[in-house]
């Protein structure tokens, strides 16, 4: 493979990092054109001495003169704003980027790599979960190659038939000229179903009756992955899972129907796909996120990632149960929001970042992340999603309505 150029969007997150521990075994194959951070100044001065990059982009301008001081001396021009995180995606140098920003600021930089027609590696679930049929249409009308990063969806990508997956599947399609429905999707030839497989979380065994007492510190400790805080509550809710399944439906225009989610509490079976035959195809390794993250930098090819190999007697036995929505009533809700369409997903996203951030500042309780999604859904049922204008109104809604919501909680 010839050397490719990289923007890497949300570097001193966990798939930034991992990301970058990748191509630093491939000096030859990659190289780092952009990095962006946030929160982690100093950490993102490390890397982009290590790696330096010619662009790093941070969102505010108190940390952008502070990782200027840091980088002195160096030829990596810190740059600042979203306009920037949009200009390092679209850079016509760059080949591939890794869109791994967390939360909804991450769907505009992904939106402008995607219609830059790069090859976007997409680790941001938001982007798919707030305006899947437009970035969808955005990968198709400007040429983009979509490969995703999660390790469920790399999983299927990996699984499903070459011309149901990856940039055959993009260049074979055309973009509609009017809006599809929600429902209106099909899955390639000959595949019935995907099945979305789930750890369980640390709650998986918990008596339900004792999940009102759940803390945070409890919520974070995920048995099998290494993750941030936000998405290792989102594991142990199943939330996580439910995004995973709207962003499913997008990725392989499938029916809500047409996607089971499986609890697998090894990690080791990352997803699967049954074939109308009766065949049922699997992807297994390790549960490392340099598996998924290797095989799309490298993709169509393979490299070294650095994790360990497969052991499959010394794992012994691999084990697989039906969800329980009563244990995890926020995978319901995403089934719901998924088949209401409109906002609903979008709304969703944004209630759920809100309640598991004030459930992590200790504002509600474990069991106060579902209802309030329950509540927000039920308050804005019906608003438009005709525009992205509209999506991220009906985004800002949810947040205003979820906050309000947590105020209440916290007064009580």
């Amino acid at each position: 493979m010839s050397r490719r150029n990289l923007t890497i969007l949300g570097a001193t997150g966990t798939i930034g990092v991992n990301t970058l521990d990748v191509v630093a075994r491939h000096p030859d194959k990659f190289r780092v054109v952009a990095l962006s951070g946030q929160n982690q100044i100093e950490k993102l001065a490390i890397q982009c001495r290590q790696f330096q990059p010619r662009y790093a982009v941070v969102l505010e301008a108190d940390k952008a003169a502070t990782l200027q001081t840091l980088l002195r001396g160096t030829s990596t021009e810190v740059l600042v704003g979203m306009e920037a995180l949009e200009f390092v995606s679209a850079l016509p140098e760059v080949d591939s980027v890794m869109a791994a920003i967390v939360g909804a600021a991450g769907l505009r930089p992904a939106l402008a790599a995607a219609r830059a027609g790069k090859q976007v590696l997409l680790a941001n679930k938001e982007t798919l979960v707030m305006a899947g049929r437009f970035f969808m249409e955005a990968v198709r009308e400007h040429g983009a190659t979509l490969l995703p990063i999660d390790s469920e969806h790399n999983a299927i990508f990996q699984c499903m038939p070459r011309e149901g997956s990856g940039e055959s599947r993009v260049e074979s399609r055309k973009v509609l000229d009017s809006p599809r429905s929600t429902l209106d999707s099909r899955l390639p030839i000959g595949v019935r179903r995907i099945l979305l497989t789930a750890s369980g979380g640390p709650f998986r065994t918990r008596p339900v009756e004792t999940l009102k007492d759940v803390t945070p510190e409890e919520a974070v400790a995920h048995p099998n992955w290494v993750m941030g805080k936000k998405i290792s509550v989102d594991s142990a809710s199943m939330m996580n899972k439910g995004l995973e399944v709207i962003e499913a439906r997008w990725l392989f225009d499938a029916r809500p129907e047409q996607i089971e989610v499986v609890i697998h509490p090894q990690s080791i079976v990352h997803s699967m796909v049954e074939y109308l035959d009766g065949s049922v195809l699997a992807q297994l390794s390790n549960p490392d996120m340099r598996t998924p993250i290797a095989h799309s930098l490298a993709y169509p090819e393979r490299v070294e990632a650095g994790v360990n190999w497969l052991d499959l007697a010394k794992i012994g036995q691999l084990t697989f149960e039906a969800p329980d929505f009563a244990r995890f009533p926020c995978l319901k809700l995403a089934y719901q929001a998924l088949a209401a369409g409109g906002a609903a997903t979008a709304i969703l996203n944004a209630a759920n970042e809100v309640a598991v951030a004030a459930f992590l500042d200790r504002r509600i309780p474990y069991l106060g992340i579902a209802a309030s999604l329950e509540s927000v859904l039920g308050r804005l049922a019906g608003l438009p999603a005709n525009s992205l204008e509209d999506l991220m109104a009906a985004d800002a809604a949810a947040r205003r309505e979820a906050e309000l919501l947590v105020a209440h909680a916290a007064q009580k």
